[in-house]
């Protein structure tokens, strides 16, 4: 497996377009409402600003949660991303106590913030709460669809920062930590799911994801990513131990190509593997306007997928999905791709 990556790029040029907490691992949501989709957010992730020359901004939190406020998304459960005192115990399932003590270690050396870990990866005041939040959302969300008699069915977290690029050792790609492995891990640990799975379509492989899963037999991740790009893994002969299922697309490639990597590779072995939870890496930087890739997709290509996933997890594991926001950037794009999803999530 690579581990060895390239810089990402982007992060040093303009592009112009519209004290730590912790979860309690024994810890469970409250009584549901009457609905099958719970958003699962907080004003804290738009306090994570890496800068005004880096892409994963503050402005992508608040489209996402404009896109979500008119009257046909009124059927959501909102709930907000929560802080406990055990978080760093469901990030030690991913991360090493090294990599938590040398983030947790700038975020609270504040005179030297905001720091830059690379090229993208920033640090700024806000940068820890929303971090720790972030990890705190997937957990919250996963509570929510696994509680025996919730009527959750599946929930969607638009989460910054991103994750799906974090290694267990180091953070990169404007990543802090793995939110959707250890989403995946905890899972696993807290619920007692055997099988885990986590399908990706944002247009960059989720290199951390495949990393932490790597050895893994009862863990899944199965990927559409453009290639060659950052962060350079990917490549269909990288399997781990036969879970692991890579489907990269090349530049210019659009709805069909997409769609057909899909249908042939991913789901079927998705359905093969038979999880009993779905999480997704929800990232819209495959779309056509978007500044960091190459690949054509749309709105109607994303609801699809969440459709196809949907079948899939109806079949398998009571409808159970948690989707987690990865990429996205240019603003209006985003937002609308990020509405055709959680309408899709809706219509379970």
């Amino acid at each position: 497996m690579n581990t060895r990556v390239p810089s990402h790029g982007i992060s040093r040029r303009a592009v112009l377009i519209g004290a730590p907490a912790a979860l309690s691992l024994a810890a469970t949501p409250g009584r549901a409402q009457s609905s099958a989709t719970v958003l699962v957010s907080h004003s804290a992730f738009e306090k994570h600003d890496p800068g005004p020359l880096i892409v994963e901004r503050p402005a992508r939190e608040r489209v996402i949660m404009d896109a979500l406020a008119p009257t046909e998304f009124g059927g959501l459960i909102r709930h907000e991303a929560p802080l406990h005192e055990d978080v760093a115990e469901a990030i030690w399932l991913v991360h090493t106590r090294d990599h938590f003590e040398f983030l947790r270690a700038h975020a609270q050396d504040e005179a030297h913030l905001p720091f830059a870990i690379d090229g993208d990866t920033v640090m700024s005041t806000g940068s820890w709460e929303a971090a720790m939040r972030a990890v705190g959302a997937g957990l919250h969300a996963v509570d929510c669809v696994m509680e025996v008699g919730n009527t959750i069915k599946n929930a969607f977290c638009p989460v910054r920062p991103p994750g799906h690029h974090a290694e267990a050792d180091r953070a990169m790609g404007f990543c802090l930590f793995s939110n959707i492995a250890i989403a995946a891990k905890y899972a696993q640990a807290r619920h007692g799911a055997a099988r885990v799975a986590v399908i990706d379509f944002d247009v960059h492989h989720g290199n951390g994801t495949q990393r932490a899963f790597w050895k893994s037999k009862n863990l899944f991740y199965g990927t559409t990513h453009e290639m060659p790009l950052f962060p350079g893994t990917g490549s269909v002969s990288e399997t781990g131990v036969g879970n692991i299922f890579n489907a990269p697309l090349k530049a210019g490639d659009g709805s069909v190509e997409f769609r057909a990597a899909m249908t042939e590779r991913i789901l079927p072995a998705l359905d093969e593997f038979r999880p009993e939870l779905i999480l997704i890496s929800a990232g819209f930087d495959a779309h056509e306007g978007d500044p960091l890739g190459h690949i054509r997709l749309r709105e109607a290509d994303y609801a699809w997928i969440t459709q196809r996933v949907m079948d899939i997890a109806d079949r398998r594991c009571s409808g159970r999905i948690v989707s987690m926001l990865e990429g996205g950037y240019v603003l209006e794009d985003l937002a609308r791709s990020t509405a055709a999803h959680v309408s899709a999530l809706m219509s379970a």
